[in-house]
């Protein structure tokens, strides 16, 4: 079985579209309510894992474009935003 630490790191390597993709597969599970107790409690905190890595690359991704700026030749640069530097 998957411990939670392994989940996390798992989960790290996920594009953003492939954790929506599993998130909502997840979803669609636990909706049907044909899952069995325990079974339903680990989808859950997969998907609240899942959720939390997509929120964090979202908010990556505002900073990032916060961070574009027009110079006076009207050129696009980017600049790397202060969590960048932390990372």
């Amino acid at each position: 079985m998957t411990t939670p630490v392994e989940t996390l790191s798992e989960i790290e390597n996920f594009s953003f579209e492939d954790a929506m993709k599993e998130l909502e597969m997840l979803v669609r599970k636990l909706e049907e309510g044909r899952v069995p107790l325990k079974e339903a409690i680990t989808a859950y905190e997969r998907g609240t894992n899942l959720r939390k890595h997509n929120e964090k690359l979202l908010e990556e991704a505002r900073l990032k474009i916060e961070q574009i700026s027009q110079d006076t030749g009207g050129a696009l640069s980017t600049h790397p935003s202060p969590l960048e530097e932390t990372l």
